[in-house]
């Protein structure tokens, strides 16, 4: 995990280059590669969005 957003804050993946610098509001471990690359593309979908913002919701409204 250390290892892959420090790729993002430095600028080695084409898709945060331009939105630098990040912060790590929400991590997700995974058992295995595959469970981890399904739960993004789930995250990328219109479902996974909501699940994200109603997750967060209370951390940012305190």
């Amino acid at each position: 995990m250390k290892l892959r957003f420090e790729q993002h804050q430095k600028g080695f993946v084409d898709s945060t280059r331009n939105r630098r610098p990040l912060a790590l509001i929400y991590y997700e471990a995974c058992k295995s590669k595959d469970d981890a690359i399904r739960r993004e593309k789930y995250f990328k979908t219109h479902y996974g969005r909501m699940f994200i913002k109603k997750r967060l919701k209370s951390y940012f409204t305190g």
